[in-house]
């Protein structure tokens, strides 16, 4: 199985990341943080390295403003409802995956607040003036997807931070095509909070994610239970990371999620440039095939995630096909409506091949002649 759903989650990962993993259950154990003995310590010391690494790496002015999640939409849930109250509005762009707007539409439904949605220029990308136009008084929160799961589209958000930041608006970025990938952090961006999860362009493993916290951010907690700190007391404590960290750490991922971004960091840009070029190949073949929509506008700048409609067959049906011909893929709406429902694409979904660091360009050569023969063969 040739493997294109990068955008869903990296895979293979790196040799190191199941060393770590594995390390951690048969050298460690210990329960970080909850005891004074070596093996809990030895716990404790790799999850603080990786907090460490990710502030460095993503701007957080200290290593305790990097909280430890399951995955981006913990971190994304975390940020909106805990920064949110009644009354409040929020700004959120027209590509935002269900991890944004499912809590959105719900406290929206319950009459607690109201969403504005962004709609984009024919680029695909938000425009400062539409932030202009949407900002009201009430405006409390705006969210943006930095690069969208489905066209790969990269939003301008440090232009567009700048006229938040005009207003006092805070901005949470959603990162989860872009963290190891594109240049991220809260300086880079601009951005108040940034979501990511580690199972993707961290090349960490499933169920790891981040959520870093600009200066002044302090949403309320989502779960709340033991820490291992402050045990005397009933209620939680409100220290950083522990405010947000309740629970048994999931050692074994973050040790993965160590290794990886370690590995994914130190080679950012080769990595971008790599699938970039990757990205840009399929596209191309793509283009030049009879009966295939690419999705996203040539003009504006992607990331590694190339998504495409058959004129004359099921995306699911196209995407069937190319599994039992050994292609890995994802069709569908890819959890992202919206974005769907701005392309016209709501009724079909689409196609999506994303491109990791372990693809090839021979690899998409045959990807690309099994798309033309399974629409020959229609």
């Amino acid at each position: 199985m040739i493997y294109f759903d990068n955008a869903a989650t990296s895979w293979p990962k790196p040799p190191m990341v199941v060393r770590a993993m594995a390390g951690t259950l048969t050298k460690i154990g210990g329960n970080p943080g909850r005891a004074g003995h070596p093996l809990s310590l030895c716990g404790g010391r790799v999850i603080q390295h990786c907090r460490e690494l990710l502030a460095e790496a993503f701007g957080a002015a200290a290593p305790e403003q990097v909280v430890f999640t399951s995955g981006c939409t913990e971190a994304l849930n975390i940020a909106i409802r805990g920064m949110l109250c009644e009354g409040d509005e929020v700004l959120c762009s027209h590509g935002e995956h269900n991890a944004v707007m499912r809590p959105l539409r719900e406290l929206e439904a319950a009459g607690q607040i109201r969403v504005r949605r962004l709609m984009p220029n024919s680029l695909g990308q938000i425009t400062e003036e539409a932030i202009r136009e949407a900002v009201t008084p009430r405006t409390a929160l705006c969210v943006l997807c930095h690069a969208s799961n489905v066209t790969g589209v990269v939003q301008p958000v440090k232009q567009l931070s700048q006229v938040l930041r005009s207003y006092g608006i805070p901005l949470l970025v959603d990162a989860a095509q872009t963290a190891g990938v594109l240049p991220v952090s809260l300086r880079e961006l601009g951005a108040d909070m940034i979501a990511m999860p580690g199972h993707k362009g961290l090349l960490g493993p499933h169920g790891t994610g981040v959520l870093v916290l600009g200066e002044g951010m302090l949403p309320r907690p989502l779960v709340m239970g033991g820490t291992g700190s402050v045990s005397e007391s009933m209620r939680q404590p409100e220290a950083l990371p522990d405010r947000y960290e309740s629970g048994t750490p999931n050692l074994p991922g973050i040790a993965g999620l160590l290794a990886g971004a370690r590995f994914a960091l130190l080679h950012r840009a080769e990595i971008e440039a790599y699938e970039q070029e990757l990205s840009g190949r399929l596209r191309a073949g793509l283009d030049r095939m009879r009966g295939i929509r690419v999705l996203g506008h040539p003009g504006a700048e992607k990331v590694g995630v190339v998504s495409f409609v058959p004129a004359f067959m099921d995306p699911g049906e196209l995407a069937d096909r190319l599994s039992s011909a050994g292609f890995a893929l994802r069709a569908g709406l890819h959890c992202a409506p919206a974005v769907h429902e701005w392309l016209g694409t709501l009724h079909s979904g689409a196609c999506r091949a994303s491109v990791g660091i372990y693809n090839t360009e021979d690899e998409v050569d045959r990807l690309l002649a099994a798309v033309d023969r399974a629409l020959g063969a229609r």
